[in-house]
């Protein structure tokens, strides 16, 4: 009989500890199949649920299957005081747009119908060659429907037939100032489009006749807020990796108080925490740069992760909307799957 009590006694315990360990897996797996993206950027976020592969735009086979990373090592940033509210601007857009054998370019181009504001295009505009065909027959059925509130910027694909193409479809919106490099003011915010091909664009160095008019722009610009955009990122974790040719482009803007830097080039996502020109964290005083070559082309995976790096997306299209705020600015890279969203908020020098 006291065996039975014991065997009765010992059954409840042994139900506990089966619960309690099936508890414990359950959880466990839970934390290992979520894949939210916090870094060690406090004023960015990340939320993320990767779709399946199939439901990635593009060809298949041809673009990386989603991959999202964020750092979770190094120093962690200052908080920013948050972006102060007030009137606002719109600036919305990405680079490496158009691409006649996929249909990822429509379906950003309908992530952009859907913002009001001044689109922007951070280079590499109609694939393959940028030839007046390629914008045509690829550009204009999609991002073209907003050629009208467009403010473009030149690729090296653009660059392959010399910027014909590029030219005559943009017209004087791709040279208001009588070159490819110029600028223009957006509510309170002071825009800088620049040509990153250096070498067809005559030099990127400060005694270049671009570099000399960067400067001369910067220094007659009374903006608090100022935004550059060009093609080739200046640093970058993607496989064409960081481009020192631009160095002088950062390091003027940097000495000018500048705020955020636009890139694409390399077929990805990528956000930077705020940088000097040596490419060291400057809370006070850097320039964040966004890569954001997710408009519509083939993507790519990343190569080695570059210092600084707050947060990397590969296998995803997807538009940035920047809002514009008097003293400070709001950001958020939209995907085209629903599935992406990355915001946070900066201030500006």
């Amino acid at each position: 009989m006291s065996d039975d009590r014991t065997a009765m006694s010992a059954r409840p315990l042994a139900r506990k500890i089966v619960l309690g360990t099936i508890v414990f897996v359950a959880t466990v797996a839970l934390l290992l199949g979520m894949t939210a993206l916090i870094g060690s950027d406090p004023v960015g976020s990340a939320t993320v649920s990767p779709p399946p592969a199939s439901a990635v735009p593009g060809t298949a086979g041809a673009s990386p299957s989603p991959t999202f990373s964020a750092e979770a090592s190094g120093t962690p940033e200052a908080s920013e005081p948050a972006a102060s509210g007030g009137p606002y601007e719109i600036l919305v857009g990405a680079g490496d747009i158009a691409d006649c054998g996929r249909d990822s370019d429509a379906k950003t181009a309908d992530l952009v119908d859907a913002i009001e504001g001044t689109v922007f295009t951070a280079g590499d505009n109609a694939y393959p060659i940028g030839s007046s065909a390629d914008f045509r027959d690829c550009y204009e059925p999609t991002w073209g429907r907003f050629l009208a509130r467009t403010r473009p910027a030149p690729g090296n694909h653009d660059h392959l037939t010399r910027l014909d193409g590029y030219l005559g479809y943009f017209g004087a919106a791709a040279t208001p100032e009588g070159t490819v490099w110029y600028s223009y003011d957006l509510g309170t915010w002071h825009i800088i489009v620049l040509d990153s091909n250096c070498n067809p664009a005559g030099g990127c160095g400060p005694d270049s006749k671009q570099g000399r008019w960067l400067s001369a722009d910067l220094e007659a610009s009374a903006a608090l807020c100022t935004l550059a955009i060009w093609h080739h990122p200046r640093w970058s974790s993607g496989e064409h990796g960081s481009n020192g040719e631009v160095a002088p482009f950062w390091r003027a803007l940097f000495d000018a108080g500048a705020d955020v830097v636009v890139n694409g080039h390399d077929h990805d996502y990528e956000r930077f925490k705020p940088q000097d020109p040596d490419g060291r964290v400057d809370q006070d005083r850097g320039l964040r740069e966004f890569v954001v070559g997710t408009g519509g082309t083939s993507l790519r995976s990343f190569d080695t992760t570059a210092n600084n790096s707050a947060l990397r997306v590969a296998g995803i299209h997807g538009v940035i909307r920047f809002e514009l705020q008097p003293a400070g600015y709001g950001w958020r890279f939209i995907s085209t799957t629903g599935e992406l969203t990355d915001s946070g908020q900066g201030s500006c020098h």
